[in-house]
């Protein structure tokens, strides 16, 4: 783990945890920060022995907001020739699992980058909110869209057009939370959470998160097809027929990613 890095880069059994490192900008997601951790997991994506990554903040914030600074003084034509925020797009073709751990803010491009991870774990007192209008802009790396998808069309206009920030309980209660730990935990049972799902195989757990991806983009008859398609798919593994040879001699099972 390189300590100057804006983005630090730790490996604990088959979990990878990535925590952005711009304390002193309470972790504001400038171009950098987009490079560098879209760099890690495509690196841990690929890497045999990574079977989950967890993300998560320095100090005080997940990430409070995309960095205002850098955008500030751009013009429309110059947003649009960088494609500005496209770069996030690369979080959702990462295959293996990724729980955000939101501990602090996570507003804005945090909070899109929380949404953009496959589940969410959040520490009591952590804060979430989309306030771009307050700025004279709208959300811009996925908030409108996965919000709705999240939370449903009229919360998320509420959220949005207001711009207020909203709590860990809130959050959990619309959907867009899975699990509410304390602050101090938060951490460790991310960490635990991640270490369960990397403890099955991976062909399975990646199957899995394929269908789940899915299902937010197809009818129900496709979305089921899919599903079908890829669970006689998983027939073909070692690990299903270990998987249901421990089941019947009542022991636990070994998977080996084959």
């Amino acid at each position: 783990m390189t300590e100057n890095s804006i983005v630090l880069s730790e490996v604990k059994g088959r979990v990878a945890l990535l925590t952005i490192n711009r304390p002193e900008a309470l972790n504001a997601l400038n171009i950098a920060v987009q490079k560098k951790m879209v760099e890690l997991l495509k690196q841990h994506d690929q890497d045999s022995n990574i079977s989950c990554i967890v993300i998560t903040g320095s100090a005080k914030a997940f990430a409070a907001g995309a960095d205002i600074k850098e955008m500030a003084n751009k013009s429309a034509s110059e947003m649009a020739e960088l494609d500005f925020f496209a770069g996030w797009r690369e979080v959702s073709t990462i295959r293996t699992p990724i729980i955000a751990a939101v501990s602090g803010y996570a507003l804005g491009g945090g909070c899109e980058l929380a949404m953009a991870c496959d589940l969410v774990v959040a520490g009591e007192s952590a804060k979430f909110g989309q306030p771009e209008i307050k700025l004279g802009i709208m959300p811009g790396m996925g908030g409108s869209q996965r919000l709705t998808k999240l939370v449903g069309r009229s919360k998320a206009m509420e959220l949005i057009l207001t711009g207020r920030n909203f709590t860990a309980a809130e959050a959990e209660a619309m959907g867009l939370v899975a699990r509410i730990f304390p602050d101090a935990e938060l951490l460790d049972k991310a960490m635990e959470l991640a270490s369960t799902i990397a403890g099955y195989g991976k062909h399975a757990v990646r199957a899995a998160k394929e269908a789940v991806n899915r299902a937010e983009e197809v009818s129900l008859h496709e979305g089921l097809l899919f599903e079908r398609r890829l669970f006689h798919a998983l027939f073909a593994t070692h690990d299903q027929k270990e998987g249901m040879a421990a089941f019947s001699e009542k022991r636990t099972a070994k998977f080996t990613n084959s």
